[in-house]
C-alpha cells in the first residue's frame, strides 16, 4: 500500500471517504464510506452493480468493486471531515477494460515501456449560471467582449478565490484565473503534472467548482455551449512527453523554430491523423459539435477550432504551439471526461510515434477566415454521431483501448444519439409546424 489510508484518516481527522470513479459518458459516482471502514475498503473496494451506472453492464453482472487508490486523496478543503478518492473498477478479480481511469492507465503502461511519461495541464472554462440554470448568476455581466473584465471578475471574488484557496490548499499551484470570453464565463488553471494526476485533479476540480458555487447560490456548467451566442466551454490541454523519471522533456528542442524535438513532431503527428477518429472521446456530447465550426459569436470569435491543423502561437488552429517544448489541443470541451481526454491523447501520440507519423509543416493562417486558401483540409466531424462511427472504425483505436472498451463506448454513445433524435426541440416547431 502506497498509503494506509486507516491512518490517514486518524492523521487528518477524516470521518468519511468519497470512493468515487468516472463513468464512460463522464458521471462521477461516489458511495460515502466512515472511516472505520476505509481500511476494508482498501484492500476490497466499494461494491457497485454497474448497471446503474453508464457501462454497458446488465443487471446479470456481479458486483463490480471500485478500489481506491490512496495516492490520489484530497481531503474536501470546504469539508475536511471529508477525503475523495479516485478508484480503478474491478469485476471477477480482473480490473474493468472498459472503463476510463483503468483505459487511461493502460496507455500510460504503453507509455511507460518505451520509457515515457505523458505530462499534460488543462484549462478548464466553466459558466456561472443562476440556480435554476436558464441564465447568467450576473446580470451586469454584459459587455460584448467581455473577456478579462476586471468587474465582472470582482463581482464573482466570492466564488473564484474560494475555489483557488482550495487549490493553494491543495498544492496544485494554480496561477492564474480570468474571466474569459463569454459573459459569465470563468477559467481557472494550475500547474501541469503526469497525466493521471491531471486527470484526477481535473475530476475532483469539476466537483470542487460545482460544490462552491452551489453553496453561493449558483451553479457551475462545464456545457460546452450553454448559450447560442456566446462562446463555448472549451477544455484545452498542453502536452509533453519527459524520461520516466521526469527530469528531461522529450519534446524540447532549442534549435527548432516551434522549439520542438522530432518525438513531440511525430507525436503531433499522430494527434492530427487520429483527431477525427478519437474526437467522440475529445467531443463526446450531442452539445459540443454546436461549439466546434460555430457561427461568430457575440464576441467576435468562437475560440474553438474548425479543421485538423497546427500552427505555432496561433488559437485558430486545432493545435497551436505557444512555447519550446510542448503544444496546446485546442478541440475538448468542457463535457470531456477527465481520464478519456488523457487516454485518447497518449493513444493518439503512441501511435504518431509508433509509425513515424508527419504533421507536415506548420499553417500560417487565419483558420477562421483563411480556411479557403487550403486545397486540402481535413474536417472535424459534424456532430456526435459522425464521430462515434469513425472511432467504432478506428484501427488506432481499437489497438490501444481494445474491442471491449470502443464496443461499450460506441454502443453507449448511439443510444444517447437515439435519445437525442427522439426529442422534439421548440425549432423544429417553429421551422416545421406549418410546412
Amino acid at each position: 500500500m502506497a498509503k494506509d489510508l486507516a491512518a490517514a484518516a486518524r492523521n487528518k481527522n477524516i470521518k468519511y471517504f468519497l470512493i468515487s470513479f468516472v463513468d464512460l459518458l463522464g458521471q462521477l459516482r461516489a458511495k460515502l464510506v466512515p472511516a472505520r471502514a476505509i481500511g476494508t475498503m482498501q484492500k476490497e473496494g466499494a461494491g457497485f452493480a454497474g448497471f446503474a451506472a453508464w457501462l454497458d453492464m446488465t443487471p446479470a453482472h456481479p458486483d463490480m468493486f471500485a478500489i481506491p487508490d490512496p495516492d490520489s486523496l484530497i481531503q474536501l478543503p470546504w469539508k475536511p471531515e471529508v477525503g475523495w478518492l479516485a478508484s480503478d473498477l474491478w469485476m471477477d478479480g480482473k480490473p474493468v477494460e472498459a472503463s476510463p481511469r483503468v483505459a487511461l492507465k493502460r496507455q500510460i503502461e504503453a507509455a511507460g515501456k518505451r520509457n515515457y511519461r505523458v505530462m499534460t495541464g488543462v484549462e478548464c472554462e466553466f459558466f456561472l449560471v443562476n440556480s435554476s440554470g436558464d441564465g447568467l448568476s450576473d446580470d451586469m455581466d454584459k459587455e460584448e467582449k467581455p473577456c478579462y473584465d476586471q468587474s465582472a471578475l470582482m463581482r464573482r471574488y466570492d466564488v473564484i478565490s474560494e475555489i483557488c484557496d482550495a487549490m493553494l490548499t491543495l498544492g496544485w499551484n494554480p496561477y492564474q484565473n480570468d474571466h474569459e470570453d463569454a459573459n459569465g464565463q470563468f477559467e481557472m488553471n494550475w500547474d501541469y503534472a503526469d497525466c493521471l494526476k491531471t486527470a484526477d485533479r481535473h475530476t475532483f476540480f469539476k466537483f470542487m467548482a460545482k460544490s462552491i458555487a452551489e453553496q453561493h447560490g449558483f451553479r457551475a456548467t462545464f456545457m460546452p455551449k450553454p448559450f447560442a451566442d456566446l462562446s463555448g466551454n472549451g477544455c484545452h490541454a498542453h502536452v509533453s512527453v519527459w524520461n520516466k523519471t521526469g527530469k528531461k522533456n522529450l519534446f524540447m528542442h532549442q534549435t527548432d523554430d516551434l522549439g520542438l524535438s522530432k518525438l513531440a513532431y511525430q507525436f503531433l503527428g499522430g494527434v492530427l491523423h487520429n483527431a477525427d477518429s478519437m474526437a467522440a472521446m475529445f467531443i463526446p456530447t450531442v452539445n459540443g459539435y454546436k461549439r466546434v465550426d460555430a457561427n461568430v459569436t457575440r464576441s467576435g470569435a468562437t475560440w474553438s477550432p474548425n479543421a485538423i491543423t497546427y500552427s505555432g502561437n496561433n488559437r485558430t488552429h486545432m493545435v497551436r504551439v505557444p512555447g519550446e517544448g510542448r503544444f496546446e489541443m485546442r478541440l475538448m470541451d468542457g463535457a470531456t471526461n477527465p481520464y478519456l481526454l488523457q487516454a485518447a491523447v497518449c493513444a493518439a501520440g503512441l501511435d504518431g510515434i509508433a509509425n513515424k507519423r508527419d504533421p507536415g509543416k506548420p499553417i500560417n493562417l487565419n483558420m477562421y477566415t483563411e480556411s479557403h486558401k487550403l486545397k486540402k483540409i481535413r474536417r472535424l466531424p459534424a456532430n456526435m454521431l459522425d464521430a462515434v462511427r469513425l472511432l467504432d472504425k478506428s484501427v488506432v483505436a481499437r489497438s490501444a483501448f481494445g474491442d471491449e472498451f470502443v464496443d461499450s463506448y460506441v454502443k453507449l454513445k448511439k443510444q444517447e444519439w437515439q435519445r437525442f433524435m427522439r426529442a422534439i426541440s421548440p425549432w423544429e416547431r417553429e421551422h416545421t409546424l406549418d410546412c
